[in-house]
């Protein structure tokens, strides 16, 4: 969040250290903070990860079909996933944000956190090579990518939960946060998803309010018997 974040410690953290460190200030510079921003570096970021993860994935999973391959793809790459690599890095600490978005907490807000770790990645491939960078994503996404297989192509629990209920046409479920608990930095949000149709409300926490609806979307499906316990 600093004008003049510790960029040794950052760079410790990423496994990268920098030929032009004013590139990887570049990469942490949100456009509320001035017209010299990341989001160029961000563009280039983006091709280069689904690159990567893509030659990632046609090679190691050489039986998949393209439709399984583009959902495993869209898993790693979604912002969600981008978000929590950036919270691992503790990358909100070293954000250069305009007044108005540190007031609203931009330095924790996925979408931003997201778009810094693509930046990264393009200052990265400008300051090095391909070959370099691309180390540094499979690197990054190491324990990710060996924790997929084929059964995470299907749907998430969300968009299942309500084709379920829209396939009987039952209202849409209804998520809300119950509370958040920790540091702006370490946060767990616990939410809740009534069915009030079918009389029922489950629970699910998270380090995002995404990834916490996801739970109790999915302990749902389970009350609901259309998923296994």
């Amino acid at each position: 969040m600093s004008s003049q974040p510790d960029l040794d410690q950052l760079q410790r953290r990423i496994g990268y250290q920098f030929k032009s460190p004013e590139r990887l200030l570049l990469a942490l510079t949100h456009r509320s903070f001035g017209n010299q921003n990341n989001e160029r570096l961000e563009f280039l970021g983006d091709s280069i990860v689904n690159m990567v993860i893509a030659e990632y994935l046609f090679l190691h999973f050489e039986k998949a079909r393209e439709g399984q391959l583009s959902r495993l793809r869209a898993r790693m790459v979604k912002g969600v996933t981008l978000a929590e690599i950036g919270r691992e890095f503790e990358l909100g600490s070293y954000l250069r944000l305009g007044s108005g978005e540190l007031k609203s907490g931009g330095f924790r807000r996925e979408s931003i956190l997201a778009d810094a770790v693509e930046s990264i990645i393009g200052a990265i491939y400008l300051d090095s090579d391909f070959h370099t960078c691309r180390e540094k994503v499979l690197q990054w996404f190491e324990q990710r990518l060996k924790n997929l297989d084929l059964q995470d192509t299907q749907k998430d629990p969300k968009t299942r939960l309500q084709e379920y209920l829209q396939s009987r046409q039952f209202p849409l479920p209804q998520y809300d946060v119950i509370s958040v608990d920790g540091e702006a930095h370490n946060q767990t949000f616990h939410v809740t998803c009534a069915l009030p149709s079918l009389d029922r409300k489950t629970s699910g926490t998270g380090n995002s309010r995404r990834v916490a609806e996801q739970q109790a979307a999915r302990n749902a499906l389970k009350e609901l018997g259309v998923e296994n316990q």
